[in-house]
């Protein structure tokens, strides 16, 4: 009987010693559980309006732990807002839009929008390829602008996937038809924008087609890292790793040279406050009414490097731009005037957001010595940039 009762004991003593590593296991792995869960990046949808033609557009929500967060329509794949923090830890707006649907449809400098066919100018809108003209919708003068009146930025895209996890993640698609704005193929697009826990927001391109055409993709959005859109843009220093810049002509289309930037005001290799030159007397400035120009960016053998970055001394905000692609385009809100109005009833004043497209050079279709945007059938067209936001 005693030795009945030792073996009870002794296998109570066993169970609750189970038991308790048992429980100290659960705790471990429900701490795990909450370290992942602080860590996750989440996605939520919401309805964001509707087109005049009962089109319902749907917005989802990119968040993250560490403050950052990312607002993206299907109208135009616009990304209408994106909040970071500032050195004392603050979220705030950094990106210029509006605080409704309506305003995005009418005339506006494609605020936060996806920009396709071809972002930026074609010159005289029309190219050639294999002995055929094109000729394009013009929309900037004789010219061809960011794919057209009705370019990528007014097309609604399709979700394909909506997830989040370590890393909150939206695919878009469009099916952009043969002879659309007068591109030739049709053309499928997938776009997808990945808000990472490091605040770096990652934009993937793909695309592919089934007649030979030309491609540029980009994004449009306008940033002010102060958080404060009263204010202008002159005192960001800003960084680009480029030797060369694209100049232009009196329409902003490319003479086909590239000048080095060296004694110029477009020396950005060390950082330096936009507004330090931007009012100088000289040629390039007075065409673009200030930066609206494309770098020629360095190292273009390797492939996904650094690219650019923006630095605003009050807020302590951090912008790195990251990119594959062959330049990147600098623009310092040069026409905003004063007519479109901010999310809290003023208005966007001149130079009060300041733009990083990363691109290929304008009117490449037509100038046979840069880098070429021809995408034939049976090739995928891949591209990535990454909008990598901190604080010093």
């Amino acid at each position: 009987m005693n030795l009945l009762k030792s073996c009870v004991l002794g296998l109570a003593v066993i169970t609750t010693a189970g038991l308790s590593v048992q429980c100290k296991g659960e705790k471990k792995e429900n701490q795990e559980q909450n370290v992942t869960q602080k860590d996750s990046v989440t996605i939520e949808k919401s309805e964001y309006g509707t087109t005049a033609k009962g089109e319902k557009i749907d917005s989802y929500k990119l968040k993250n732990q560490k403050g950052m967060e990312v607002d993206i329509m299907t109208y135009g794949g616009i990304i209408t807002s994106l909040k970071v923090p500032n050195k004392a830890g603050v979220s705030e707006e950094v990106v210029i839009g509006f605080n409704n649907f309506e305003q995005y449809t009418k005339d506006n400098p494609y605020f936060g929008a996806l920009i396709g066919r071809y972002g930026n100018r074609i010159a005289k809108g029309k190219f050639t390829l294999d002995g055929k003209e094109y000729k394009l919708a013009t929309n900037n003068g004789k010219n061809a602008l960011h794919g057209g009146p009705e370019g990528f930025h007014r097309r609604i895209w399709t979700v394909e996937e909506a997830k989040g996890g370590d890393a909150a993640t939206l695919k878009l698609k469009y099916i952009s038809k043969d002879m659309e704005e007068g591109y030739p193929g049709n053309l499928t697009v997938f776009v997808t924008y990945t808000l990472n826990k490091d605040n770096s927001l990652d934009v993937l391109y793909e695309a592919t087609t089934d007649k030979k055409t030309v491609v540029n993709l980009t994004q449009h959005s306008y940033f002010n890292l102060s958080g404060d859109f009263t204010k202008t843009i002159l005192n960001d220093e800003i960084t680009i790793d480029a030797d060369k810049l694209v100049p232009v002509d009196a329409d902003l289309i490319p003479t086909g040279k590239l000048d080095d930037v060296t004694n110029t005001p477009f020396d950005f290799r060390k950082p330096k406050a936009i507004g330090k030159d931007i009012e100088v007397t000289n040629d390039q400035l007075k065409k673009g009414l200030g930066y609206d120009h494309c770098w020629v960016l360095n190292n273009q053998d390797k492939g996904f490097r650094f690219a650019a970055s923006a630095y605003d001394p009050t807020s302590g905000r951090l912008l790195e731009v990251y990119t594959d692609q062959p330049g990147i385009q600098l623009y310092t809100g040069n026409f905003l005037d004063g007519t479109l109005p901010t999310r809290d009833g003023k208005t966007y004043a001149h130079r009060t957001g300041l733009c990083l497209e990363t691109q290929h050079y304008p009117d490449s279709p037509n100038q046979k010595d840069f880098p070429t945007t021809v995408l034939n059938p049976g090739e995928n067209y891949k591209t990535k940039t990454s909008f990598k936001f901190s604080v010093k």
